[in-house]
């Protein structure tokens, strides 16, 4: 069992590419073999018909759940399936035991429509801190990684945010309106303004990813499973990027926080989208 916060560094230091290689093989057996051969029996509607889930997502996180365990012993796994099966099971996200918190395909509408982008997300953490990152999009071939203070990287190249270009419009993924309530979409209408361009977004951690490399400026969204968000924002964090609550704190896992949240390239871009999110409120 872990005990202080150096020996999960430790851990990392040995076995991050084993994580990897855990999480491709997931992708491998899983994920990719149904892409783009879903039939109807293969694809359920969780809590409503914006809310699908698949035999991929399913398989994959079982896979993770029992290699991920296996690798790190006493450290459990909140994963978004089996958290949907039983609430309960996100509670550890509070505790001192290490948790992987694990999307196994993060964008399963995009991954049902046939298209590429979809990914799975892993993320470490331990009493609320994200410490490191994995984020696979497999029909993309992208792996990107972060470990805290060590740095982001691209498959294997350093990532860096960058700040937008201040003679063009924000670019800004929000969240979908799908999945919105009527006091979200007040918030986050205050970003339909002059000098930025709002759009919805599709998976989230290919959002984030699009931060972390500078392709888009920042996101703003209104949920907080951690599942979406821990494993992307440690990606954007690592990349020189920041992330930033309604309240002007940084986002937690642990959950409080006052949405709708932003994740920039820098912070005056945070401060910024914050500042808008919170006119309309």
């Amino acid at each position: 069992m872990i005990e202080t916060s150096e020996t999960i560094d430790e851990f990392l230091a040995r076995h991050s590419m084993d994580v990897e290689r855990q999480i491709r093989e997931a992708a491998a057996k899983e994920v990719m073999p149904r892409w783009r051969r879903l039939g109807e029996h293969d694809v359920h509607v969780k809590t409503g018909p914006h809310d699908l889930v698949t035999d991929a997502d399913r398989e994959a996180e079982l896979f993770l759940t029992k290699e991920l365990g296996a690798l790190l012993p006493g450290s459990v796994v909140v994963g978004e399936e089996a958290v949907h099966a039983d609430p309960s099971s996100y509670e550890a996200i509070q505790g001192d035991t290490p948790v992987w918190i694990v999307d196994p395909v993060d964008g399963t509408r995009q991954f049902v429509r046939g298209e590429t982008g979809f990914c799975t997300l892993v993320a470490l953490a331990r009493r609320g801190v994200v410490h490191a990152s994995w984020t696979f999009a497999p029909a993309r071939e992208q792996f990107a990684t972060a470990v805290r203070g060590r740095g982001a990287r691209l498959d294997g190249e350093p990532l860096r945010a960058g700040s937008p270009d201040p003679d063009r419009d924000l670019r800004v993924a929000t969240s979908h309106p799908d999945y919105t309530t009527d006091a979200e979409k007040r918030a986050l209408l205050g970003l339909w303004t002059d000098g930025v361009a709002p759009r919805p977004c599709g998976s989230a951690g290919l959002e984030y990813l699009a931060v972390a490399r500078g392709e888009s400026d920042a996101v703003a969204f209104s949920w907080e499973a951690a599942w979406d968000h821990a494993a992307g924002l440690l990606l954007v964090e690592e990349a020189g990027g920041t992330h930033l609550t309604r309240a002007g704190l940084p986002f937690t896992v642990r959950g409080g926080n006052t949405l709708p949240f932003t994740a920039a390239r820098d912070e005056a871009t945070a401060r910024k989208v914050v500042e808008l999110l919170s006119a309309a409120v």
